[in-house]
């Protein structure tokens, strides 16, 4: 293998060489002929398939490796860590750039990170570190005050984990740090899981804002980091449309959507949840904000408890539905759509005339066209018209890379029912 630096000589990563000797950072990886468009176009990933493996052979590289990645001429396309057993085989944290992945470049991102939430957001409770958009691929990190979650979805960016922790203490000082490694994508590389206090203290739930709404997250063994920031700007227009109507909140988790409705003047907020430490959660968070005389809790499978309180006649002015991801992957595409539309049509029977159906997906893989067919799909079987009144999408704490579609992944339709 060429070997060959073109990094600055005697620079390197404070993590990258640890326990065992692999290749120099200053390593080459150099794609085939034509297979540098994409990301010349600015995209970040490199597979497998893209590169001139009889030059630069991956058995030769081990995950986290850096390696200056060179077009089939020579010419540098930018600086990236490998995952030379993923199809995506390596990341570009440095496009066009020939640098280490250091505590300077991690405090230069974190920086820009800050300052493009800082300027839209005046309570420091936001997503820090949203991945690719931040050119930090393979690293999340919300942030909630003077606390601060981490997740490292990859085998490669969690070997360079000294430089980055290194960078947000002196950056932010926090009081704590916490690694969560439960995500899917870990538990599908068969990385470690759970979590670990890595800086300061954590304690088991700390305490977030959000449109003025105060929140208890259970950081240590909640859903992701605990909390998910990435509906906020749809769940702030409910106040537009709750004050004075009962709501139902479907997978409601510890109370995001349906605990802010009651705040935002909801009379009647039932939260839906199959995990009875969740609804524990949507009562401990109601009794936060002062709002238990109007949130209840009803535990079981969303579609069984959603079919059963049809059967009983209820119906409410605002139904919420924020389902997990039922598209994992593209081939789960046909069998996912069928339960959005079976989902909706359940909340559709549900909704009394003339009320909102908020339907959210997380879902990538499924378009916001689709999720709008899937919803009107529902209306038609459930005998109802829908208009939508309402669009929302992952906020700015959330950004989207324009090269990488995969990035934009959030949806949130509000339409009334006619």
């Amino acid at each position: 293998m060429n070997l060959t630096h073109c990094f600055q000589p005697g620079i390197t990563s404070n993590s990258a060489m640890t326990k065992t000797e692999h290749a120099s950072p200053g390593a080459e990886l150099y794609l085939r002929r034509g297979a540098d468009r994409r990301l010349r176009g600015g995209h970040l990933w490199v597979y497998s398939n893209e590169i001139d493996t009889g030059r630069t052979p991956l058995a030769g590289f081990a995950a986290g490796d850096l390696v200056c990645v060179r077009d089939a001429g020579g010419a540098v396309l930018g600086s990236a860590y490998m995952e030379p057993q993923s199809l995506i085989c390596a990341r570009l944290y440095a496009p066009s750039e020939q640098r280490p992945l250091d505590e300077t470049l991690f405090a230069a991102r974190l920086a820009t990170a800050l300052a493009g939430r800082e300027a839209v957001f005046d309570r420091p409770f936001y997503r820090l570190v949203y991945g690719d958009s931040d050119t930090l691929p393979g690293i999340v990190i919300d942030r909630f005050g003077d606390y601060l979650v981490v997740q490292f979805n990859n085998e490669g960016i969690e070997r360079h984990r000294d430089s980055l922790l290194a960078a947000l203490t002196a950056q932010l000082q926090p009081r704590g740090i916490l690694l969560r490694g439960d995500s899917r994508s870990r538990r599908e590389q068969g990385l470690a899981g759970g979590a670990e206090v890595v800086h300061g203290e954590v304690p088991e739930q700390v305490e977030l804002e959000e449109n003025g709404v105060r929140f208890l997250a259970p950081v240590h063994a909640g859903q992701k980091t605990g909390w998910f920031y990435d509906h906020r700007m749809s769940r702030a227009r409910l106040a537009a449309w709750v004050r004075g109507k009962s709501v139902l909140d479907v997978y409601s988790y510890i109370g995001g959507w349906g605990v802010q409705a009651a705040a935002f003047g909801a009379t009647d907020v039932c939260c839906l949840d199959s995990s009875a430490v969740a609804l524990e959660g949507v009562a401990a968070n109601a009794r936060l904000n002062g709002l238990q005389d109007c949130v209840t809790t009803l535990r079981g499978s969303a579609p069984e408890t959603m079919a059963d309180l049809r059967a009983r006649g209820r119906q409410y002015d605002v139904v919420i539905l924020d389902p997990p991801a039922f598209i994992q992957r593209k081939k789960d595409l046909k069998k996912g759509f069928t339960a959005y539309r079976r989902i909706n049509e359940l909340g559709l029977q549900l909704l009394r005339p003339g009320g909102l159906l908020v339907s959210g997906s997380c879902s990538m893989h499924l378009s916001r066209a689709d999720l709008i067919s899937a919803m009107q799909q529902a209306a038609v079987r459930a005998g109802c018209q829908l208009r939508v009144v309402e669009q929302g999408a992952q906020g700015p704490d959330h950004p989207i890379h324009p090269a990488i579609p995969e990035t934009e992944y959030l949806k949130a339709v509000f339409a009334r029912r006619l």
